[in-house]
């Protein structure tokens, strides 16, 4: 028997933070704009689900969408985030930002200095740098917790390979966090190929919109909104049990 593996659900609002909960995941990241790849929730989103939501929340940290070349505003942007984060009392930040040839920007110690006793994950930035193996050094040289991979790849399964090695690369240093297109139906097989300590992802569905009205001039503005299921998030957890008892099957 293997020890089970932890689950992180990325939630893009409140509804989907407490479904994660209810779900029995073991951790929130919590973002807005989700189908951008998230950005940094509103303090008023900050504030409610610190108060609602009981298990673990660290925090997106991104000022925008697009890459992850920031300028020095976009830094004090950030800084200022997390500090908004500390002082709400969340369990940590997720970060990350590169320089223009691909490399982990040196500027994310300050990051990771203002989240103080905070935790530190470094997202999915890794997977757009030059060379994954020499950011992972570089991110543990930052003193991050952990980090969120797909190996490079469009989603964890293609990227498994890499993340094995990556695993095995980080030893006990730092946690690598498969995550990208898991789902309860594939996340047995990532967590087999990779080895990683931990799995990401965001168990969403459709939910339809209750509105009785629908102006049909505006389709550009679709009344459905996709939001973590508790279902999908129990299945998940499922599946991570039944693999640590049989991590080979």
């Amino acid at each position: 028997m293997s020890q089970q593996a932890l689950l992180e659900i990325a939630a893009g609002t409140l509804a989907s933070a407490l479904a994660a909960q209810e779900g029995g995941a073991d951790r929130v990241e919590l973002c807005s704009s989700l189908a951008e790849g998230g950005i940094t929730p509103s303090y008023g989103m900050l504030a409610v689900v610190r108060e609602r939501v009981r298990i673990p929340v660290y925090v997106l940290v991104r000022p925008r969408a697009g890459d992850f070349l920031y300028d020095d505003a976009d830094f004090e942007m950030m800084r200022r985030d997390i500090e908004t984060c500390v002082s709400l009392g969340f369990d940590g930040v997720v970060i990350g930002a590169l320089d223009a040839d691909g490399h982990v920007d040196p500027r994310c110690r300050e990051l990771v200095h203002a989240a103080g006793k905070l935790g530190v994950t470094f997202h999915r930035a890794i997977d757009a740098s030059a060379n994954v193996s020499r950011a992972l050094d570089d991110v543990m040289a930052l003193g991050c917790e952990r980090v969120l991979t797909s190996g490079g790849c469009a989603n964890a399964l293609a990227g498994a390979q890499v993340i094995a090695g990556l695993v095995k690369q980080a030893g006990d240093r730092v946690k690598v966090m498969a995550g990208a297109g898991i789902r309860s139906g594939n996340l047995a097989e990532v967590m087999r190929l990779t080895g990683a300590h931990e799995c990401h992802g965001s168990a969403r569905a459709v939910v339809k919109s209750s509105m009785r009205y629908l102006n049909p001039a505006l389709k550009d503005l679709a009344p459905d909104i996709e939001q973590t299921s508790v279902e999908e998030v129990q299945a998940m957890k499922q599946q991570l049990a039944a693999f640590a008892l049989h991590p080979m099957g």
